[in-house]
């Protein structure tokens, strides 16, 4: 009963919200102007409600991955944007642009995705080459496996004089969403919803390789379904908006140390917390130097790096 009335509690705390963030810009609106005024319907129509649903579904389907991630790790402290992941699918969208400039939207998807599951692939193998007794090995190395595919992509953009142009995708930004380019979106939050119906698996496999064996699950299958969603998840969104880092670090974590780890109780309550920091950290975006705008990605990572260190040097609770 609980979690339920928080999420009746969160539904309606991330409706306030978008209702602010359709007023917040520059732009003025007011719900009067709406009703009089038929270019003020052309804004919110082309500009304001895209970015407020893009930043929503971004938010929930990227705290949505980062759950799914740290069960598969086994490590509370990962999530698909610091841990290469994200950095994988910029790479895929260079490689595109390198070789294949007049690509369409869906072929950058298609490569960003595989790239995605490659990098992912490969934080996976050198975790398990890891000690299981050292658990803050696991964030460090993921952030330093990504820093360096970040750095790569950073490197040969530059040599290529596509420094501006990849600088997008390195730094998420919900200012150039409008009506017609945020769609792929929506592909995201479907691949986020299809998750939940296998939570329960992946709740398992979070268990280890060995009860999930003993209880009749193809451990390998599973792994790579999710492995492959969350690479889904990722490309959509670094093609769509960028990379947005600490949604899905801080989120699962806050929502497991208030609910516990039941995966399918508590993944629509993340995908809800995920889509309301999200949308807070764009408005906060634009208000903090307005009328000029500080990118979503900028203010999540002061937040997360603030809340991951929190994780980091919480004293734990002892019954």
């Amino acid at each position: 009963m609980r979690v339920t009335a928080w999420y009746w509690a969160g539904l309606i705390g991330l409706a306030l919200i978008s209702i602010c963030s359709l007023f917040v810009g520059v732009i003025d609106l007011s719900a009067s102007d709406l009703l009089h005024d038929k270019e003020a319907l052309r804004v919110l129509g082309i500009s304001r409600f895209p970015r407020t649903m893009a930043a929503i579904i971004a938010g929930a389907a990227m705290a949505v991955s980062g759950s799914v991630m740290q069960m598969l790790v086994r490590n509370r402290f990962v999530e698909p944007m610091t841990a290469g992941t994200g950095q994988g699918a910029a790479l895929g969208i260079l490689i595109v642009t390198l070789f294949f400039p007049a690509a369409s939207i869906f072929v950058k998807m298609a490569i960003a995705t595989v790239t995605a599951l490659v990098a992912s692939l490969g934080f996976l193998v050198i975790v398990r080459r890891l000690p299981p007794t050292q658990p803050l090995l696991v964030p460090l190395v993921g952030l330093i496996y990504g820093g360096i595919i970040g750095a790569a992509v950073v490197f040969v953009a530059y040599q290529a004089d596509l420094l501006q142009y990849i600088s997008v995708w390195l730094n998420g930004a919900f200012s150039g969403v409008l009506r017609g380019r945020y769609e792929l979106l929506w592909l995201a939050a479907g691949g986020a919803v299809l998750t939940y119906f296998a939570a329960d698996q992946f709740a398992i496999v979070g268990m280890g390789q060995t009860i999930t064996t003993s209880l009749g699950l193809d451990y390998k299958q599973i792994v790579l379904v999710g492995l492959i969603a969350i690479s889904a998840i990722s490309a959509l969104t670094v093609t769509t908006v960028g990379i947005i880092p600490f949604v899905g670090l801080i989120v699962p974590n806050i929502v497991s140390r208030l609910f516990g780890d039941n995966l399918r109780r508590t993944l629509p309550l993340v995908a809800i917390t995920g889509a309301g920091l999200t949308l807070v950290s764009d408005i906060i975006g634009r208000i903090v130097r307005y009328p000029f705008e500080v990118p979503v990605g900028t203010v999540l990572g002061v937040i997360g790096a603030v809340v991951f260190l929190w994780l980091l040097f919480r004293k734990p609770q002892y019954a």
